[in-house]
């Protein structure tokens, strides 16, 4: 039996879902989009939650976790902010906080 030759490792593709047009509720996405899986602190999802239901309240549009997620992903993008040379998600927390001039707090759960 001949031994296969060893697959180089590299990046997949991403696959990605488009819009359609179609009963039940109108898309929301203008652009193709995958859906991932996170893991994420219940404080995070309470904070999240309680972001949304604030902003609701204020009068804002309705934005779901989904949403609020998006966008901080996306103004971390748009600040064009260099995080190629953080060492953890702890220093990653602390450099975004202090680009947005927020003081960390010291009694978040450890990294």
């Amino acid at each position: 039996m001949a031994k296969q030759p060893a697959k180089s490792v590299g990046i997949r593709p991403i696959p990605t879902r488009t819009v359609r047009a179609g009963p039940g509720r109108p898309p929301v996405h203008n652009e193709t989009w995958s859906k991932v899986s996170v893991v994420l602190f219940d404080r995070q999802i309470l904070h999240l939650d309680r972001l949304a239901t604030s902003v609701r309240g204020r009068g804002g549009k309705l934005l779901n976790r989904a949403e609020i997620i998006r966008a901080l992903i996306d103004g971390l993008i748009d600040s064009g902010m260099d995080i190629t040379g953080t060492a953890s998600e702890k220093d990653l927390r602390a450099r975004v906080a202090r680009r947005l001039s927020t003081p960390v707090s010291v009694s978040r759960g450890a990294l």
